[in-house]
C-alpha cells in the first residue's frame, strides 16, 4: 500500500530544509544507492524512502530519522522537556523573568511539542504574565486555552484556567466578570457531579475572594464554610491552608477578628509543612495585618511577621506582592511609634507600586501621609493625602475603596474638617451601594398637611 502523500511530502520538506541548513546540495546526498534524481523525487514528495535510505539521508543532513519522519527530534524533545520543567520550577520559586524566558523558548519550538506539553507551556506563560502584573496579556492567553476545544470542562487543567481567569479579572478590577466565570465554572462542576479535587477547591476560594471584595459577605461566608469542609476531607495541605486562609479573611470582613486570627493561624501551620515559600510569606503578611487591625493590636508581633514576609517575598513574590509586604512593614513600624522610619519605608513601598491606579497604591499614599504627619511634616503629609484622594476618586467603587474612604473620613474628622469628612463618608457608603436620596425642596409651613388633634382621656 502506498504511504499517504502528506507523509512523503512532510519527509521531503524536512529533508530539503535540513540539507539547505547544512549548506549542502542534492549531489552531496547522492551515493551508489541513492541517485540525485531520487533525492529530488523524495524532496518533492513523490517518493517515500525506505527505512535504510531514510537512515542514510538523516545521517548526511545531521538529524535523526525520527525528525525526518515526524518532525520531532528525540534529542530536541528531551531538551524542550527539560526546559519546560525548569520553567515550572522557576515559576514556583518566584524567578518570573527566568520562567517567562524559558516558556517563550519552549513555545518557539511549538511544532515539536505534543498537545499536553504545548498546553502546559502556554498555561505556564500565562501564569507568569499574571505574576509579573501583565494582566491583559495573561487574560488573552488564558481565554485562548479556556475556550479551546482541546480543553475538557471539569478537567484539572480547565479548573486551573477558570481559577486563573477569576484572579486576573479581579486584579483588573472587573469583579462582575470574575464572579460570572467562577459561578459558571462552579455550576459545570456541580452538574458533572465530579469528586472535588484541589483544583476545584482553589476555584471556590478565588470566587469567595470576589464575593468578599464586592461586599456579598453572606454568600462569601456560606462558600467559605462549604470549602473548609470539602478541603478537610479531600484537600492537600496547600488546599486546606488556602481554604482556611480565605475563610479567615471572610470572618475578618464580618468583624469576627478572633475567629479570623484562629483560622489564619491554622492555615499557617498547614502551609509551614509545605515547600511553597510564597504562600507562607503571603499568609504571614495577612496575619500581621490582622494583628494590626484587631481590637487589641499587637504592633511589635505584627512587625516581626511582616518583616519575615517582606524578606521572603523579595525572593519569590511579584512586584505587587513585594509592594504590599513593604506597605505592611511601614504601617506596623508607624504603629510601633517609629514615624521617621515609617516615612522611608512607605516611600519605598510606593515606588514598588509604580504607576498603578489601585486601592493598594492609594493605601500606600495614605500610610505615607499618616507617617509624615506623625513625623511632624504636616505639609508633605497633606500632599500625600490629597494624592490619595485624587487617585481614589478615579477607581471604581468596591468594598476596598469604601474602607479607604472611611479612613479618609475619620482622618478629616480628627482634623476638624467636617465637610470633607462627610464627603468621604458618603463616598464610603456609595461604594457599598448606599447612595444619598435625591434632594427635595423643603416644604413651607403652608404646605405642611394639617390635621385636627383630638385629645382623649388616658386609658386606665
Amino acid at each position: 500500500m502506498k504511504p499517504p502523500l502528506s507523509a512523503s511530502s512532510g519527509i521531503g520538506r524536512r529533508l530539503r530544509e535540513q540539507r539547505r541548513r547544512r549548506g549542502l546540495n542534492q549531489q552531496d546526498l547522492a551515493s551508489e544507492d541513492i541517485s540525485v534524481s531520487y533525492v529530488s523525487l523524495i524532496e518533492t514528495g513523490k517518493r517515500m524512502p525506505s527505512p535504510a535510505i531514510l537512515e542514510a539521508l538523516a545521517d548526511r543532513v545531521g538529524c535523526s530519522v525520527e525528525y525526518l519522519r515526524t518532525g520531532r527530534d528525540d534529542n530536541r524533545l528531551k531538551e524542550l522537556r527539560l526546559k519546560l520543567a525548569f520553567a515550572d520550577i522557576a515559576l514556583r520559586g518566584g524567578s518570573h523573568g527566568e520562567a517567562l524566558q524559558s516558556y517563550s523558548e519552549v513555545l518557539d519550538s511549538a511544532r515539536l511539542l505534543d498537545g499536553p506539553a504545548l498546553s502546559r507551556a502556554k498555561l505556564g506563560q500565562a501564569l507568569t504574565m499574571e505574576r509579573l502584573g501583565h494582566t491583559e496579556s495573561a487574560l488573552q492567553l488564558l481565554h485562548s486555552l479556556y475556550e479551546s476545544p482541546d480543553t475538557t470542562p471539569g478537567s484539572a487543567e480547565w479548573a486551573q484556567l477558570a481559577t486563573a481567569l477569576c484572579r486576573c479579572y479581579r486584579a483588573a478590577g472587573d469583579l462582575d466578570m470574575s464572579i460570572e466565570i467562577g459561578e459558571k465554572a462552579t455550576r459545570v462542576l456541580d452538574e458533572l457531579g465530579l469528586e472535588s479535587t484541589d483544583d476545584h477547591v482553589q476555584l471556590g476560594t478565588a470566587l469567595m475572594g470576589c464575593y468578599q471584595l464586592r461586599g456579598n459577605l453572606p454568600r462569601a461566608h456560606m462558600l467559605a464554610a462549604r470549602l473548609v469542609e470539602t478541603a478537610e476531607h479531600t484537600g492537600s495541605r496547600v488546599t486546606r491552608g488556602s481554604a482556611y486562609w480565605n475563610a479567615g479573611l471572610v470572618a475578618h470582613s464580618h468583624g469576627r477578628t478572633s475567629e479570623a486570627l484562629a483560622l489564619i493561624e491554622r492555615a499557617l501551620v498547614l502551609m509551614a509543612e509545605t515547600d511553597n515559600v510564597r504562600h507562607q510569606a503571603m499568609l504571614k503578611s495577612s496575619y500581621g495585618i490582622l494583628l494590626l487591625e484587631s481590637h487589641t493590636p499587637e504592633p511589635e508581633r505584627a512587625l516581626r511577621l511582616l518583616e519575615e514576609a517582606r524578606r521572603e517575598l523579595a525572593e519569590v513574590g511579584s512586584a505587587t506582592e513585594r509592594a504590599l509586604a513593604g506597605m505592611g512593614v511601614a504601617w506596623a513600624t508607624l504603629r510601633c511609634g517609629r514615624a521617621a522610619e515609617a516615612v522611608e519605608l512607605s516611600e519605598r513601598a510606593l515606588g514598588l507600586f509604580g504607576a498603578q491606579d489601585s486601592p493598594e497604591a492609594v493605601e500606600a499614599r495614605f500610610i505615607l501621609g499618616e507617617a509624615l504627619f506623625a513625623a511632624g511634616d504636616a505639609d508633605r503629609g497633606e500632599r500625600a493625602f490629597q494624592d490619595a484622594v485624587l487617585l481614589l476618586d478615579g477607581i471604581p467603587p468596591s468594598r476596598k475603596t469604601s474602607k479607604l474612604w472611611r479612613r479618609i473620613g475619620d482622618l478629616r474628622q480628627q482634623q476638624g474638617r467636617s465637610a470633607e469628612a462627610l464627603g468621604a463618608y458618603q463616598q464610603a457608603l456609595a461604594g457599598v451601594g448606599l447612595h444619598p436620596l435625591p434632594a427635595s425642596e423643603p416644604l413651607s409651613l403652608e404646605q405642611l398637611p394639617m390635621r385636627e388633634v383630638v385629645l382623649t382621656e388616658p386609658h386606665l
